[in-house]
């Protein structure tokens, strides 16, 4: 055999091997994380033709709320916004209609559906918020992404996969993470564009609900390829409510919470598997007080284990018999909702949305043993074990409990999680002139305020809070505590739809970073 024939041959056997070695790792490597972008089979599902379908749920305008009656939330300086959506699904654009002057969307009933292929794992996704105005459109900030020495970055960009059903912000805007250090604040599915320190900037800041999933043979959304190759679950047979690791939550919850992507690498993992038992009732990776268990239960009002969620169970008194009114004004709730989410704790006000709000017979002097009596039959309605006690706060509107507002506590109620607020009290004191937009922010800062003494924030460890001496101009108090621009401050309360974030200076304190979201589950005795 000449030289030529034996480095030929030689040749030809070192090509074969990196071949077997290269498809023995390829093959370990797909076993491993199944997710990488690279496709790796005919077909994810050969049971349909896989489309993809992106679900615009809510839209709310941000912008900053402050203590001036004429100086709102503004989009748009001359009316409230005109919203609509483009979505780009693999570059194809879809453009819905305007929802014209709102700045609340919430049942939008819009979604863009496109044809992708079905040996591509990955599907790429944009989403953009516009506010139309004639001649000059702008784009509404929903993204969390700030690239330094560049302009805002308004837009969402997600990669979507078809084999496992979810998807991550290709800007850190979107997915689920265990790390709660470097967690996406304003969670999955949910877009913000306050994440990049823009609460109290004018950048024209919006939140985005929205969902992304796939058409699925079976209907119970886990896609074909999870269900072969993950969970061992028949693909042509609708699997929710099962809850095979007996872990107290079914594997749909498990599927959508449970898988994060290694961002760098492009795979996923479980954090929670279907299969494995996980102790779900001790486990609160978010820490707003919620277990996995209360999450799952709650998740059929938005909540979201790896962000934070305050839920207030809101009950008023029927109307007197002179005309007393005893309501929270509609605008007052929707003031409470942007200004917790615009701080990504998200505020979930049962209003009767949620199976839990009452009317409460009227009754002229409201004393600290009839709330006793009302939390006992209206929050509780008789059952000491209700699960809603230390998931929802219980805030009151009466007509007159002998202030205008105070947190209480009783002999069915061990725990700081309840406070009332007086309708004749703000009435008489407060809402002058009497104006729609006053009167909201009135209600609303009040109820505020009682509820931060169920976070955990008092006189003892934030001496600006509740100082009787700060009440107006006459004051020395009114002066120290100028700084402390916090609805916990009456210089501030029936004014400021707002708690602090330590940024004003001395005397200053940070509220929002400070709010202890399980402070009332403790028992007081």
């Amino acid at each position: 055999m000449n030289i030529y024939n034996k480095k030929h041959l030689i040749l030809t056997f070192i090509t074969i091997f990196f071949i077997l070695s290269s498809t023995s790792f390829a093959t370990a490597e797909q076993k491993k994380q199944p997710t990488n972008t690279t496709s790796f089979d005919d077909d994810f599902d050969p049971l349909v033709d896989v489309t993809v379908t992106v679900e615009i749920q809510k839209i709310r305008s941000l912008e900053k709320l402050d203590m001036h009656p004429f100086h709102l939330e503004k989009i748009d300086w001359f009316s409230k916004p005109d919203f609509y959506v483009k979505v780009f699904i693999n570059g194809q654009e879809f453009k819905s209609d305007v929802w014209k002057n709102t700045y609340y969307v919430y049942d939008p009933q819009w979604s863009a559906t496109c044809d992708v292929p079905d040996d591509e794992g990955d599907v790429e996704i944009t989403i953009q918020l516009w506010d139309w105005n004639l001649g000059l459109n702008r784009r509404c900030d929903i993204s969390g992404y700030y690239e330094r020495g560049l302009l805002e970055k308004y837009d969402v960009n997600l990669i979507y996969n078809i084999t496992t059903g979810h998807w991550y912000g290709t800007n850190f805007d979107d997915y689920t993470t265990n790390d709660i250090v470097s967690a996406d604040p304003s969670g999955y599915g949910r877009l913000n564009g306050c994440d990049d320190g823009s609460q109290y900037k004018r950048e024209r800041d919006c939140e985005l609900w929205f969902d992304i999933y796939q058409n699925d043979y079976d209907g119970d959304n886990i896609p074909y390829w999870t269900e072969v190759h993950e969970y061992g679950t028949d693909p042509t047979v609708d699997n929710t409510g099962e809850d095979t690791d007996n872990d107290g939550v079914p594997i749909e919850w498990e599927h959508k919470w449970g898988i994060y992507y290694h961002r760098w690498h492009r795979t996923a993992d479980w954090i929670y598997h279907p299969l494995v038992y996980e102790d779900h009732r001790n486990l609160d990776p978010d820490l707003d007080g919620l277990d996995n268990w209360e999450e799952y239960m709650t998740s059929q009002w938005g909540s979201d284990p790896f962000r934070k969620d305050l839920f207030v169970e809101l009950d008023q008194m029927e109307d007197g018999p002179n005309g007393q009114r005893s309501i929270l004004p509609d605008r007052s709730k929707e003031l409470l909702r942007t200004s917790y989410n615009r701080q990504n704790v998200v505020y979930h006000l049962d209003d009767g949305c949620m199976g839990g709000s009452d009317w409460i017979p009227f009754e002229i002097v409201s004393t600290r043993d009839t709330l006793s009596e009302t939390y006992y039959n209206y929050f509780l309605h008789g059952d000491e074990n209700n699960w809603r006690r230390g998931v929802f706060h219980y805030g009151l509107v009466v007509y007159d409990a002998g202030y205008a507002g105070y947190v209480f506590s009783n002999d069915y109620n061990p725990y700081l999680d309840s406070y009332q607020i007086s309708s004749k009290y703000l009435e008489e004191r407060k809402v002058k002139p009497k104006t729609a937009v006053i009167r909201s922010r009135v209600y609303a800062s009040v109820y505020m305020h009682e509820c931060g003494h169920t976070l955990g924030i008092f006189n003892s460890n934030t001496p600006g809070c509740d100082d009787q001496l700060s009440k107006n101009p006459f004051q020395l108090d009114f002066y120290k505590w100028r700084n402390y621009k916090s609805c916990m401050n009456y210089r501030y309360t029936y004014r400021l739809v707002d708690y602090s974030d330590g940024t004003h200076g001395i005397n200053d304190f940070d509220d929002w970073n400070r709010i202890d979201l399980t402070y009332f589950q403790r028992p007081r005795w």
